[in-house]
């Protein structure tokens, strides 16, 4: 663009990112400040998988031996979120960590002895992890169960108040500039900005079909603490009990409880079954809870992919996807906004490597548009 006197400036690039959870969310605001136009589209902002989240930050917890790459992956996006909480906080104020540490216990010599397993395996990689007996996991936390055998403190893995994260990355995008448009997008093709980033989470192969993303239904309660009722516990307790995964994550006014998982689709149904199993095994461990509000309960849709790990990368010279991240979406925003600024600046960041959505072979191939579109 020229003006008088042949001075030439720059036309302000464009960006649309469709969808508005956490990711989408903290995608258009790091754009914006760094001179993008950004508009974000969402019929329902903020309202998907990331409204419904636990909060919990623990790639080194959920460890397990040949599980490197989500490891890795998980581990750097933990070590940037120090400073993303900060540079939030400096923004609007809000602080969003609400644990600083994830303890996991064991009901049974099994799962003792896995913890274990995760302790030597985690270590071998270089993090923290704490194998502690029967007395020192009471000493930490003494409203715990008296069944509980072990556990494995992860000193280094905190938890954030998800809603309160979007509430904080929304005034940010209102305060860099960001329109946000309450619309679906029906098509890639459609949208004429420079650059698009789709991050639409579960219902991103709506509009590019070929990710290989699905729906993993989980339920979710949130527990309100009466008074009287013992204390919700200072760190994250996360547990199997009778097989089923389980975590209580602290909040200001009680626990989150979480959280099932079935192959369903987009049923949105909370089911009586499910907030039976996630009541009985929490209070398996936590016996008081018995005495707490059944605040809410809710259904999300976790975007999964089939190794685990997310897709961030280009599909064509003008499409960027930003999908995929299963259980962990809370914990890899930072590292997932890195890696998509990255890209937009026309470079790939070597932690994100792993998740680019090349590495399924259908997504390169020929029959894809480099207008964003399938032919």
């Amino acid at each position: 663009m020229r003006y008088g006197g042949g001075l030439e400036v720059d036309r302000v690039r464009t960006l649309a990112v469709v969808g508005a959870g956490a990711v989408g969310l903290a995608v258009a605001w790091r754009c914006a400040v760094a001179g993008w136009s950004v508009t974000l589209f969402d019929p329902a902002a903020g309202s998907g998988a990331s409204w419904v989240a636990g909060g919990m930050l623990a790639p080194l917890s959920e460890g397990w031996p040949g599980e490197e790459r989500v490891l890795e992956f998980g581990a750097a996006s933990l070590a940037r979120w120090p400073e993303f909480a900060e540079r939030i906080r400096v923004e609007t104020g809000v602080e969003v960590f609400v644990a600083e540490q994830t303890l996991t216990v064991a009901l049974d010599s099994a799962d003792a002895a896995d913890l274990r397993t995760v302790a030597d395996w985690v270590g071998g990689h270089g993090h923290e992890l704490r194998v502690l007996d029967r007395a020192g996991v009471r000493a930490l936390e003494p409203t715990l169960s008296r069944t509980v055998r072990a556990g494995l403190l992860a000193p280094t893995e905190p938890a954030i108040d998800n809603r309160r994260l979007l509430d904080a990355l929304r005034t940010a995008c209102g305060s860099a500039g960001v329109e946000l448009r309450a619309e679906s997008v029906e098509d890639i093709d459609a949208l004429p900005h420079d650059q698009i980033v789709l991050a639409a989470g579960a219902a991103s192969p709506r509009l590019w079909p070929r990710l290989p993303v699905r729906p993993v239904k989980g339920e979710i309660l949130r527990l309100r603490h009466r008074p009287g009722a013992a204390p919700p516990p200072d760190r994250v307790i996360r547990a199997r009990v009778h097989g089923r995964p389980v975590y209580l994550v602290p909040r200001a006014s009680g626990i989150v409880v979480g959280a099932t998982q079935y192959e369903a689709g987009f049923d949105a149904t909370v089911t009586v079954a499910g907030v039976r199993d996630l009541i009985a095994d929490a209070e398996a461990i936590v016996p008081g809870i018995g005495e707490y509000e059944l605040a809410e309960s809710s259904v999300g849709f976790r975007p999964s992919s089939p190794d685990n790990l997310p897709l961030i990368g280009r599909l064509t010279d003008r499409l960027v996807v930003a999908t995929g991240h299963g259980r962990n979406g809370m914990l890899t925003v930072p590292l997932t906004v890195d890696a998509v600024s990255s890209l937009l600046a026309g470079e790939v960041l070597d932690d994100a490597k792993v998740a680019d959505p090349q590495r399924f072979s259908a997504l390169s191939a020929p029959s894809l548009s480099s207008a964003g579109g399938i032919r």
